[in-house]
C-alpha cells in the first residue's frame, strides 16, 4: 500500500486527507441524524400532557429545550406561548431554520470533497503525463522503464480520486435526503404543537412564567 501511495506522487496526500475527513463526517452525521435523536417519539404528546396536567414548569421547558432539535423548536414556541398565532408561528419557524442549519452541518464540506476528489485525480493524471513526456524528451522512447513512473502516477491518482469521490457523493445525497425527511417531520410536529398551544392559550394551564422563560428566549 505504501508503495502505491508513493507511486501516486504528492497529490496522493490531499486525496488521502479528503478520504479521512469524508469518513469522519459520514460517521458523525449518521450518528447525529438518527431519527430517535432528532425527532424523539411522543415529544409533542408529552408536552400536551404537561399542559393538560398543569405541569409545564420551567424545568420541563429547559429539559425539552436540551432534549433534541425538535425539543428546541417546541421550547422556543413555549417561550412565546401567549403571543398571537402569527408571532408564535414566526418564532417556531425562525428556531426551525437554526435547527435545520445544525442538521446540515458538515454536509457542504462532504459535497465539496465529492466534487474536488476527482479533480485532484485528474490533476494527478496531467502531472503524470507531463512527467512521462518529459522523460520521453530527455531519454527517448527506446526505454519503456522511463515512462513507467509517469504513467503509474497518472493511473493511481485517477483511481484514488474516484475511489474517494464516489462514496462521498453517495453519502452526501443520502444524508441530504435524510435531513430533508427529518425537516418535514419537525415541521409536522411543530404545526401540531402550535395548534395545541393556541387551543390552550386562554385556558390558564401554563405553569411557566414569562420571567422564567427569558433564558430560553435568549437561547432560541
Amino acid at each position: 500500500m505504501l508503495e502505491i501511495v508513493q507511486a501516486g506522487g504528492w497529490l496522493m496526500l490531499p486525496i488521502i486527507g479528503c478520504s479521512v475527513v469524508a469518513v469522519a463526517i459520514i460517521f458523525e452525521r449518521l450518528w447525529t441524524l438518527q431519527e430517535k435523536r432528532v425527532v424523539p417519539p411522543n415529544v409533542t404528546t408529552q408536552v400536551w400532557e404537561w399542559m393538560q396536567h398543569n405541569q409545564l414548569d420551567v424545568q420541563h421547558v429547559q429539559q425539552l429545550h436540551q432534549s433534541s432539535p425538535l425539543g428546541r423548536v417546541l421550547a422556543a414556541g413555549l417561550s412565546y406561548r401567549h403571543a398571537t398565532r402569527d408571532v408564535l408561528k414566526e418564532i417556531v419557524e425562525d428556531t426551525g431554520r437554526h435547527v435545520v442549519h445544525d442538521l446540515e452541518r458538515y454536509l457542504n464540506t462532504l459535497g465539496t470533497i465529492a466534487a474536488i476528489s476527482p479533480l485532484l485525480g485528474l490533476l494527478g493524471t496531467v502531472s503524470g503525463m507531463i512527467r512521462s513526456f518529459t522523460a520521453i524528451t530527455t531519454e527517448g522512447v527506446g526505454n519503456p522503464a522511463v515512462l513507467a513512473g509517469g504513467i503509474s502516477e497518472a493511473l493511481i491518482t485517477t483511481a484514488a480520486g474516484l475511489t474517494v469521490a464516489i462514496p462521498s457523493l453517495i453519502a452526501y445525497r443520502y444524508l441530504r435526503g435524510r435531513v430533508d425527511a427529518l425537516v418535514v417531520k419537525i415541521e409536522k410536529e411543530s404545526m401540531r404543537f402550535i395548534e395545541a398551544v393556541l387551543h390552550q392559550q386562554h385556558a390558564g394551564v401554563f405553569g411557566v412564567t414569562d420571567e422564567a422563560a427569558k433564558p430560553l428566549k435568549r437561547r432560541a
